[in-house]
Formats: C-alpha cells, structure tokens, sequence
C-alpha cells in the first residue's frame, strides 16, 4: 500500500510517536485555531477540551474523528452532520479498571484515615471491611466492567452484573453468567454491598441515582461511580452521606471539576479522584497503538474500529 494518510495530533508527544509511521504524514493541530489544511484524514482532537474543538472541523475533508475517550456524550451535537467518529475502546479499560478497584478497596480498608492518622503521627487500628465475601453489583456491562470484573474475582467477591437488557455472557475462562436488565435495580440495590457505576452517560441514565434510588441501598453500602458524573444526582448524594447511612468512591462527579468548597468535599464518607480513570502511563501508548491501526484501515479501504458515529 503507497497511500499516504494524512494525520493531525493535539500534541507534541503524539507528534513524535507518528511521525515515523508507515503511510502517515502528521501535522501538529490542536484544534485552538484554523487548521494547517482542509482535507486531513484523521483528526486527533485534544483529550481534555471536551466538544468544543469539533466546530473546527466545519467544512473540512475529514475521513475519521479519533476521539480519546470511551465516552462521548454531547459529542453528536457539536460533531458536523456526515463525519464519522471513532471512541477510544481499547485505551482506557484497563486503567479504569484499575482506578475503580483501587478507590474501592482504599474505600473499604479506610485508606484516607490511614493517610490523616499518618499526618497526626497516630497508630489507630480497627477491623475495616474489605472486599472478600462482599456482594457486588456491576451496573452497566461493557469494556470497562468486564475489566473491572476480571480483577475483582480474585478478591472473592459475589458479584451481581446488570445492563440494559437481560442476557447471558460467557467470561474468558468459559463461565457462562446471567447479566439482569436494568429494569431489576431497584430490586437489586438493597441486596449489594458494594455498587459500581461503569454506564455512558445518555439520557436513559442522567439522574439514575437520585433520592428515592439511593434510599434503595442497603446501609453502608458503597456507592463507586467511574462512568460519568451526572449519573449520580450530585445534591441527593450529598444529602444521603451528609446522614452517614452510605458510603461513595468517586472518580466522577458533577460538575466537573469539583469547586472548592462544594458540599461533596467535606462529606467524610467520600472518597473523590480527580476523573482520572483512563489517564494513566498506559494511555499514550495504546492510543497510539490505536491511531496507527485506524491508519492501516483507511490505507486499506476498510472501515475504521470503534466507530460510535457516522
């Protein structure tokens, strides 16, 4: 294959990683201004700057958006009417996955009273909670979940997964589970130790956990939420742990970000990250892994992977 696909990156590291690539040309644009050229095939746009770039992309040749997030809510609204966009799948699972389980575990054994105690130079120890035998419900059942799954098991725990629609899938070891429609939370809530959002946002979930869903949760239940912030009512979970009754671990809220002195911050019983799930050392190189495969597919004729919008 000769064909050469024009690239534009947000950044100098992505820059440098492509530059050496077969068939590619790379142009550095991070979408602030004009583009350098009309007719780019696939557009990289900024992973922070949210929608707001794509109306850049207004009157230009494009072949593929490569979006780098999982998500992209909002994304259709602001994207120009033909252009197809791909989401980042395969990028972020897995430091998601990692993040989920991480804050649910410092939420359990008491991690940031550890982190206070240490500061005072107090020894304080008490019987904390853990995951093993815990009953966990996994709402929601794509990459993200699936991952989070995988690194749960080992710690124990019982899981309880539910989608959209009930069904059954097979995990990599060959186990055929039942995952519940989520027309059954309600009557699942009260039975979970431990809950995990792992849903796109869309407008089936917006507002999901409000006041009556909360008080669905059985008392120190933990509530873990890595999908997206209004997900979750943010004034009802504040006023759920404002009693004491629930517990959170929060690596997205709403809004974002957080303003000093919002409510949510002196909640005790939460534990908040910065929405940084996806975004650790392993991001660049799978998405560059990514890009290049989406280059291959364009040189080939062939339709790109994870498209989500055309």
């Amino acid at each position: 294959m000769n064909t050469t696909i024009v690239v534009s990156v947000p950044d100098e590291r992505l820059l440098a990683s492509l530059k050496d690539a077969e068939g590619v040309e790379c142009l550095l644009w991070d979408m602030s201004g004009e583009a350098p050229r009309n007719d780019i095939d696939l557009v990289v746009p900024p992973y922070w700057d949210g929608v707001r770039p794509l109306a850049r992309l207004e009157g230009m040749k494009v072949q593929l958006v490569q979006w780098q997030s999982i998500g992209f809510d909002g994304v259709a609204n602001a994207l120009p009417e033909g252009m197809r966009l791909a989401n980042a799948t395969s990028v972020h699972e897995t430091a998601t996955a990692e993040l989920a389980v991480g804050i649910t575990i410092a939420a359990q054994r008491g991690f940031a009273e550890a982190v206070h105690n240490q500061t005072k130079g107090l020894w304080y120890n008490e019987t904390r909670r853990g995951l093993a035998d815990k009953r966990v419900l996994l709402l929601g059942y794509g990459g993200v979940s699936k991952a989070i799954e995988s690194r749960l098991l080992p710690f124990e725990v019982d899981i309880t997964r539910v989608a959209s629609r009930a069904r059954t899938e097979q995990l990599p070891g060959g186990e055929t589970v039942s995952v519940h429609g989520i027309d059954e939370l309600d009557a699942l809530l009260p039975e979970a130790d431990i809950v995990m959002i792992g849903l796109p946002l869309s407008d089936a979930t917006r507002g999901l956990f409000d006041r009556e869903r909360l008080a669905l949760m059985s008392d120190d239940a933990l509530l873990v939420n890595v999908g997206r912030g209004p997900i979750v009512v943010t004034d009802d979970l504040v006023a759920e742990l404002q009693t004491g009754r629930i517990r959170a671990a929060l690596d997205v809220v709403d809004p974002e970000p957080l303003p000093e002195g919002h409510p949510l911050w002196a909640c005790e019983n939460a534990f908040i990250t910065p929405h940084n799930g996806g975004d650790s050392q392993a991001m660049h190189p799978r998405i560059v892994r990514l890009i290049k495969r989406q280059v291959e597919h364009l040189r080939a004729g062939e339709t790109p992977e994870n498209i989500v919008l055309s």
